[in-house]
């Protein structure tokens, strides 16, 4: 089994502002390894053997898959899902692995962006570091609703969707509070990286 000692999941729900803390590691000049970009990329790399699962109906008029169109599939049809991840997981898996293999090379903390990381818990059992970046579900549906132009019934339903936020935060080992403002969620970040850098 690989070992990356150097590695720090972050992590969330939906909402909880992950991808506000992972600009802001970016901006303190820490490298990320992004999940979402590997994935969109491998989807276009595995395009020919998608279409030939699921149809040229899920291309746009340019030639490319339209996820969008494809999301409408897997998601109302598990058994499609199971179909994309298998095609798809293997390769963002591989890549991510070579990415961080690089970064522990360099023998300094880097960050992996994964989203649903506890829903997958098991295909990434090799990073032991994980940060939860933690909101109430009260506040994430209130988010949702804003920035999505949601009802509280739709919210609901995406939010339902994930583990739910307390299990994730008694699960991580680092939990990373977003429930106020900005000025309080960069304090928690400088501690968080304080913690993390005394024991790197």
């Amino acid at each position: 089994m690989q070992n990356f000692p150097n590695a720090y999941v972050i992590t969330g729900s939906i909402a909880s502002g992950k991808s506000t803390v992972v600009n802001l590691l970016k901006e303190r000049g820490f490298s990320v390894i992004d999940a979402d970009l590997i994935a969109h990329e491998q989807l276009e790399i595995c395009k020919r053997e998608i279409v030939e699962v699921f149809g040229e109906q899920i291309l746009d008029e340019a030639g490319k898959i339209d996820r969008k169109k494809l999301g409408v599939i897997v998601f109302n049809e598990p058994k499609k899902l199971k179909n994309l991840e298998q095609i798809l997981h293997p390769k963002i898996k591989a890549e991510i692995f070579f990415k961080a293999s690089q970064f522990e090379g360099l023998g300094q903390v880097y960050f992996v962006d994964i989203p649903l990381f506890f829903e997958k818990k098991e295909r990434y059992s090799e990073f032991k570091n994980v940060a939860v970046i933690y909101a109430p579900k009260e506040l994430l549906l209130s988010r949702l609703m804003n920035r999505n132009a949601l009802n509280l019934e739709a919210a609901k339903a995406r939010v339902g969707l994930q583990m739910d936020i307390e299990q994730k935060k008694k699960m991580a080992k680092f939990v990373i509070d977003n429930s106020s403002d900005m000025e309080h969620l960069k304090l928690e970040l400088e501690k968080f990286l304080g913690q993390i850098c005394a024991i790197s």
